[in-house]
């Protein structure tokens, strides 16, 4: 009889029966929480997310999903249905620049985000045109479909973070009700103006405040025609007295505006009345008779700011919490959700087990680079397209930004959970190099894997995984089985090229070795997001010594 499990310690406090015990706490269920709760819920992680509003986006905003955003979401289960939610955008191509609609007059700053189709050398995703409500519901259909306890009209009240946790305490908006959630760890993405970092005191970097803007949803039949065949993403309206950005939602009736603001001067929301927003949109679209209906209006405020820490303790900061850049070239939701990307599977790894602590130090070392890096060249492309309302310093932004490739996938960690980087290369690189450096995103390689035509970046989720030659003289698989055993690692092993002991058999005759700059006899360790750890190009004297020293300091097992 286990008369243990019969009489309890007496010395041992039983949990409150009033306290709801979680490992993770997501304050905000916007896209970064609701990808923070996708990406929780695929590694198998308990965890419960509040939002004080009712609901999810109700306004078609934060549209672009850049390419490797979509390969998040693919490897995550959720590409397919994103793509039917966006099926209305799909044709939908490049940035148009000009001072009418009407005739055509202008210039397209690009007219194909892919022209030529180069992107599908680098991923198996594409970009996608996914307006934020149409976005969220399929984040958050999928998020509660894998266990995700997610609670809106849910608001945070208060908070206190100790060694062992967080004890925060909720309020029902529908009821009034309070309750208690004790979480080891809480990730705020509560947005820019976050009560959560500002709870913690983090301050921000940055010159602050670019420009205000009202965003219109309105209705008009007869825009369609005036726009024609112009299947843009935005088109930048000029006119010096009716400046503005129209976007389209259907390409039918249904567009947004959005309108120059300038609150500084003491201009309010009121003013901009309905007769006031038809009548620029008319002025800008050059057509004095146009049918226009307001259907709403809402501010939004462009800022470029960083918080100094992305961590406190066992608090995280993720998505606008973390940092705001200019909307142009829609860098800010796609950093946010490549927060939630890169904290998910630390989180996962600490709780499970099979990472020190120190593995949650590596997000701030990664992630806040990339933020700093990326919201600079947000603000340069806001210069280069002459975004409404944005007055920038003079000297700003000189030049076209090209390049765009390089700060969407190009990205690296020069330092963090990384083995054998430059400290000091720069984060966001000249040029686009994928080829298996550590600290850069892994590249994609069609691969045949029992049966299945499969990108390598597919095999990148739940565990670590080593790629190394197929045939007699590896000596890395048999390392990383026994390693994965001793040490309580998830970590799989493929063996690529040709043979009978093949796993992975690349199409096409690639070289593997070629894409991941090793020689015969080498190894690659790539991590659960998809980034490499550490490569060692040919073959070491002791290959199991080498691969756990490897494995310590990537997984702060030391």
């Amino acid at each position: 009889m286990n008369t243990r499990a019969e009489h309890p310690d007496p010395t041992v406090e039983p949990p409150d029966p009033q306290v709801h015990e979680v490992p993770v706490l997501i304050v905000g269920g916007s896209l970064v929480g609701l990808s923070t709760s996708l990406f929780l819920g695929r590694l198998g992680v308990p965890h419960t997310l509040v939002e004080r509003h009712a609901g999810t986006s109700i306004h078609p905003r934060g549209r672009g999903n850049n390419v490797r955003t979509m390969e998040l979401f693919r490897v995550a289960g959720v590409e397919a249905d994103i793509h039917t939610a966006a099926a209305t955008l799909a044709h939908n191509h490049g940035i148009l620049q000009t001072p009418t609609l009407v005739g055509d007059a202008g210039e397209w700053l690009f007219r194909n985000i892919d022209p030529g189709g180069g992107l599908a050398r680098f991923s198996p995703a594409s970009w996608c045109l996914c307006s934020q409500n149409d976005l969220e519901p399929v984040l958050l259909e999928h998020a509660r479909a894998l266990g995700g306890d997610l609670r809106y009209h849910t608001e945070l009240m208060s908070f206190e973070a100790d060694a062992d946790g967080v004890t925060a305490v909720v309020k029902s908006r529908r009821t009034g009700e309070h309750s208690t959630v004790r979480a080891q760890y809480l990730v705020a993405a509560d947005g820019p103006r976050s009560p959560v970092r500002e709870r913690l005191g983090i301050g921000q970097s940055g010159p602050g405040d670019l420009f205000h803007n009202i965003s219109m949803t309105f209705r008009s039949r007869r825009l369609a025609d005036v726009v024609g065949d112009r299947r843009f993403i935005v088109c930048y309206l000029t006119s010096p007295d009716a400046d503005g950005a129209l976007l389209p939602v259907d390409n039918r009736e249904n567009w947004v505006f959005h309108a120059p603001w300038h609150p500084e001067t003491g201009e309010t929301l009121e003013d901009f009345t309905d007769e006031r927003c038809i009548a620029h949109i008319r002025r800008a679209v050059g057509d004095p008779d146009l049918d226009v209906e307001i259907t709403g209006r809402a501010p939004w405020h462009a800022a470029q700011r960083v918080a100094r820490g992305y961590r406190s303790g066992r608090v995280f900061l993720a998505g606008d919490s973390a940092h705001e850049m200019s909307p142009t070239g829609a860098f800010g939701s796609n950093t946010g959700i490549q927060d939630a990307h890169n904290l998910a599977w630390k989180l996962a790894a600490v709780l499970g087990g099979w990472a020190g602590e120190g593995l949650l130090d590596t997000y701030d070392l990664e992630r806040r680079p990339v933020a700093e890096a990326t919201s600079a060249r947000a603000a340069a492309r806001s210069v280069e397209h002459s975004h409404p309302g944005f007055a920038p310093p003079p000297g700003a932004g000189s030049g076209p930004q090209r390049g765009i490739l390089n700060v969407a996938l190009g990205y690296r960690y020069p330092l963090g959970a990384v083995v054998g980087t430059d400290p000091e290369s720069p984060v966001v690189p000249d040029e686009l190099a994928l080829a298996g450096a550590p600290g850069t995103r892994a590249p994609h390689l069609w691969v045949r894997h029992e049966g299945r035509r499969i990108s390598t970046l597919d095999l990148y989720e739940r565990s670590l995984v080593l790629l190394s030659d197929a045939g007699d003289l590896n000596e890395w698989h048999e390392a990383a089985a026994r390693l994965a055993d001793q040490l309580r690692v998830p970590l799989v092993s493929y063996r690529v090229g040709e043979g009978p002991d093949a796993e992975l058999a690349p199409e096409d005759g690639a070289d593997w070795r070629t894409h991941h700059g090793t020689k015969p006899g080498g190894a690659v360790l790539v991590r659960p997001d998809g980034f490499v750890a550490w490569r060692e190009t040919g073959p070491a004297p002791d290959a199991e010594k080498v691969l756990r020293q490897a494995l310590t300091k990537v997984m702060s097992l030391a």
